[in-house]
């Protein structure tokens, strides 16, 4: 995916710098190195996990990192990161939107493996009985909020002419389709 770019004209090497941190974001998330995810973010960052508290500092951010990104290793689900938009408020202050998925470790994504089509998803009415691939859809991430879809925001800094990320907003969107498969099997609907 090519994100979306606005604001201020910066060099191109500045957009794919951009992009190449994100990615980088990715394969320290993916293969749960604490280290190169520190090393993406500036001494004075602040990140807000997703439902957690602010992490100030690359003190409190490392520790984290150390004590959640190698567990995540073995475990056969994983996420995505791209860039999908990115405004360069100044040549060397931007903002960048994510757009997470979670993906099987072959790379399948899961959305598509566990509901099982390629079109547009179905949406459940309220007196819908819930799909046998809906119900495992939310039950994964019900289970698995760490892989839920995402939408994080970072402000990322230039400096010494290298982007870094300054604070990192982790958010989780609400799935409404699985929260009504689980209010649809809460309330007794049956396949």
């Amino acid at each position: 995916m090519k994100p979306l770019v606005a604001g201020v004209a910066v060099p191109q090497e500045d957009i794919g710098a951009v992009v190449t941190l994100v990615a980088q974001v990715e394969h320290a998330q993916q293969n749960g190195l604490p280290d190169a995810f520190t090393d993406l973010f500036c001494q004075e960052a602040v990140w807000t996990v997703p439902h957690g508290d602010p992490l100030t500092g690359l003190e409190e951010i490392n520790a984290f990192a150390r004590r959640s990104l190698p567990g995540t290793v073995h475990r056969p689900l994983t996420v995505t990161c791209e860039a999908e938009s990115i405004v360069f408020i100044r040549a060397d202050l931007a903002a960048v939107t994510i757009r997470q998925r979670p993906i099987t470790r072959d790379g399948r994504r899961l959305d598509e493996v566990l509901r099982g089509h390629d079109g547009p998803s179905r949406r459940s009415r309220p007196c819908d009985r819930p799909s046998a691939a809906q119900r495992l859809w939310a039950s994964v991430v019900a289970a698995h909020p760490d892989v839920a879809p995402g939408t994080p925001v970072y402000v990322l800094t230039k400096h010494d002419g290298r982007w870094r990320i300054a604070l990192a907003q982790g958010t989780t969107p609400i799935d409404h389709e699985a929260l009504e498969v689980n209010r649809a099997l809460s309330a007794g609907a049956h396949p």
